[in-house]
């Protein structure tokens, strides 16, 4: 037993004394190229280095298991360097393609927010969504691929081509059309215009 111990214990020396005499061997002949000149001077270009994680003209299409068709498209695109899944987009176009009535529907906003994970994305400032007749705009979208769901607020404004609607929310579920629309004071009311 003493034998086993006795061995193992200078084999580890061994290896101990030879990594160290290949290390102090490889930076003594290579200090060289590991040690600083005095007269160099380091710079970083600050733009570069914030510029690394901005990506041109972005391009996301992805499906749901129903064969819905979600495409986001923008300008420009910064990975979140707190987490990668996450891109803030500016000149967002989206488009929900739906499959079971064919219907196309286009939201734009000045900024956005997507997961690439679960595809959720927040539009924000000059939203507007297009779907067949109508027309919604606000500042703020919520917006739910896996729950198809669509939550506009903040001056929201709905016209068709009969009516006019000013509202604090709308939800609108993608695959049922049913849609909510409400305020958030139960003592203010929607207002309604009717066009014709």
């Amino acid at each position: 037993m003493k034998k086993k111990i006795s061995l193992k214990l200078i084999l580890v020396l061994s290896l101990i004394i030879i990594t160290w005499f290949v290390y102090s061997e490889y930076f003594k002949k290579n200090k060289i190229l590991f040690s600083k000149p005095d007269n160099l001077k380091i710079e970083i270009d600050e733009e570069t280095v914030y510029n690394s994680n901005i990506i041109k003209d972005i391009n996301y299409t992805s499906r749901d298991l129903k064969g819905n068709e979600y495409i986001i498209v923008a300008k420009e695109g910064e990975i979140d360097l707190d987490n990668s899944d996450i891109i803030f987009l500016t000149d967002v176009t989206a488009y929900i393609k739906l499959v079971k009535n064919s219907e196309l529907i286009i939201i734009t906003s000045n900024y956005g927010k997507y997961n690439t994970i679960n595809y959720d994305t927040i539009f924000s400032k000059n939203v507007k969504i297009d779907y067949v007749d109508n027309i919604i705009t606000g500042d703020y979208l919520d917006f739910s691929m896996m729950k198809n769901l669509l939550i506009i607020s903040r001056n929201v404004v709905y016209r068709n081509l009969e009516n006019t609607m000013s509202a604090d929310v709308i939800e609108l579920n993608t695959t049922t059309k049913d849609t909510k629309i409400f305020m958030y004071n139960s003592k203010e009311q929607v207002n309604v215009t009717n066009i014709k």
